[in-house]
């Protein structure tokens, strides 16, 4: 089974390295760059059959290791 995490930053907590993107992206002239926002994307592959419980394998993942919960948010994606 294939799964994707996707981990980012929670609203209101700073973005050093979105900053520094985006302003290399205005730098290179790409047009209308408002904003950027960077986080991570792990894509796992689990030896599991029960949906319901690879995500919840996942989500305990999240809250152990790859995601700090005090200040990002993340998403899990059981993709099949």
């Amino acid at each position: 089974m294939k799964a994707r995490v996707t981990v980012t930053l929670k609203s209101g907590v700073l973005d050093p390295q979105g900053k520094a993107i985006e302003g290399a992206l205005k730098s290179l002239g790409v047009d209308g760059v408002e904003s950027v926002r960077q986080g991570k994307v792990f894509d796992i592959e689990l030896d599991a059959r029960d949906r319901t419980k690879a995500e919840g394998a996942l989500k305990a993942a999240c809250e152990k290791l790859l995601a700090n919960t005090v200040i990002e948010n993340y998403r899990v994606e059981v993709l099949g």
